[in-house]
């Protein structure tokens, strides 16, 4: 059995350039309109997208188990992910080592949706 994360948009648009430019994600299915719904997939996990309003909150979390967290984040700043400025926790700025024993970085997406990406525990 699959769980497949529901991921509220305001801006599909937006929300599908992000996950397919920068995170490396595939629309497979897209039904265009407004509200709309799209299907992600990436390396076989997959992510629906929805700007309906019953589907989801704005600004839920999802983590995603890699294996080489640095790697990962220098692919996806080469790519054009940006790191935020001011005020943000130190995890969106870099991978950081948890006191829980993982190694890890977040970044949000155009809806403040977050993106943990989750290395280990070492």
């Amino acid at each position: 059995m699959a769980i497949i994360p529901l991921v509220r948009c305001r801006d599909m648009a937006a929300s599908i350039a992000f996950y397919t430019q920068i995170l490396d994600f595939e629309c497979i299915e897209f039904d265009g309109g407004d509200p709309c719904f799209a299907v992600l997939i990436r390396r076989g996990d997959r992510i629906f997208l929805s700007s309906h309003s019953g589907d989801g909150e704005f600004g839920l979390a999802m983590v995603l188990p890699v294996d080489d967290v640095d790697a990962l984040f220098r692919e996806l700043l080469d790519r054009g992910m940006k790191t935020p400025e001011g005020t943000a926790s130190p995890v969106h700025f870099g991978p950081t080592d948890q006191t829980w024993g993982t190694r890890e970085f977040y970044l949000d997406d155009p809806d403040g949706n977050t993106v943990r990406f989750v290395q280990g525990p070492r």
